[in-house]
């Protein structure tokens, strides 16, 4: 790889994971000034020449919103400087739940996220397991969707559960896909739980679909947001037999009291990737944080090098 044709540059949402990826790939990464003025207006400058670069943007774009308006900043600072290619890295891809006009008068947020991106000069969109994957159609820039489940499998392993005695849990049917492929691919049982929705971020188990008891169970989705969810799931788990209850997300969004209701639930171990910085207070001693820099670093090695993103990290 051409060192010195790539910058690795990362905004203040998870610059940790940005230095763990620019390790991984070997290049320094690269200078980037960003300050706040007193009116909380944002100012970007690049500290070093891109001219030609391919340059690629680290940002999760979870709350505030600021960091969604920091990365469309410096994804045109870098258009502005010359880059030959500009490409947004985003880990967590912020307003991804809002994918479709569920009700009336209502936008379609996580359209408007893909075209302020566009607009402001990405060429490339590379982001990881998202909430709703036909996001990937609102673009009409080259989008590439990764998959957390490469390292996450590989941890779920290490605890060293019996696939005949244990079973994957979907905590509602929007993760019904995900879940069935990590029961295929470890060999366990597959269950689901029909959820009802009655308000945002708040829904209650109606039926468990499956056979739990005796059973370790894996409970897998894309994200802990207040972990209402989660917690529920695993409930309905220990209510139905199960020895334990072990849960595996990619995103750790932890938002509310998540921490305290996770932390009081019949969860006894979350796994939880580094795509959203995750501050010390919400951290908690049943949490396992696994990277996922390996994944982006091999990922942006192939798009610099012009090889196949899709062939490597389809599941």
């Amino acid at each position: 790889m051409s060192k010195e044709k790539i910058k690795i540059f990362t905004g203040r949402s998870n610059p940790q994971l940005g230095v763990k990826i620019a390790t991984a790939l070997d290049v320094p990464l690269g200078k980037l000034s960003i300050k706040d003025f007193a009116d909380g207006e944002i100012w970007i400058k690049f500290e070093e020449n891109i001219r030609s670069k391919d340059v690629f943007i680290i940002q999760s774009t979870n709350g505030p919103a600021e960091n969604i308006l920091e990365l469309v900043l410096i994804l045109d600072a870098a258009v502005r400087a010359s880059a030959k290619s500009v490409t947004a890295v985003i880990p967590y891809f912020g307003y991804a739940r809002q994918d479709r006009k569920d009700t009336p008068r209502v936008p379609i947020s996580a359209r408007v996220m893909v075209d302020m991106f566009t607009a402001a000069g990405a060429k490339r969109i590379v982001t990881m397991d998202l909430h709703s994957t036909q996001i990937q159609g609102f673009a009409n820039i080259p989008f590439d969707h990764l998959y957390s489940r490469i390292v996450l499998l590989d941890e779920i392993k290490a605890l060293g559960l019996d696939p005949k005695n244990s079973a994957v849990l979907s905590p509602d049917v929007g993760s019904a896909r995900m879940s069935q492929a990590y029961a295929k691919s470890l060999g366990m049982h597959f269950a689901l739980i029909d959820k009802r929705r009655y308000a945002p971020n708040k829904a209650e188990t109606m039926h468990l679909i499956g056979e739990l008891d005796g059973k370790n169970v894996l409970i897998i989705d894309d994200m802990i947001d207040t972990a209402g969810t989660t917690v529920n799931a695993a409930e309905a788990a220990m209510e139905n037999g199960a020895n334990s209850v072990t849960a595996v997300t990619t995103h750790a969004l932890l938002s509310g009291s998540a921490v305290e209701r996770v932390n009081n639930s019949a969860i006894n171990k979350l796994v939880v990737t580094d795509t959203v910085a995750i501050p010390e207070e919400k951290k908690l001693d049943k949490m396992k944080i696994v990277t996922v820099s390996n994944i982006f670093a091999d990922a942006i090695y192939r798009i610099h090098e012009g090889e196949s993103v899709s062939s490597l990290f389809e599941f």
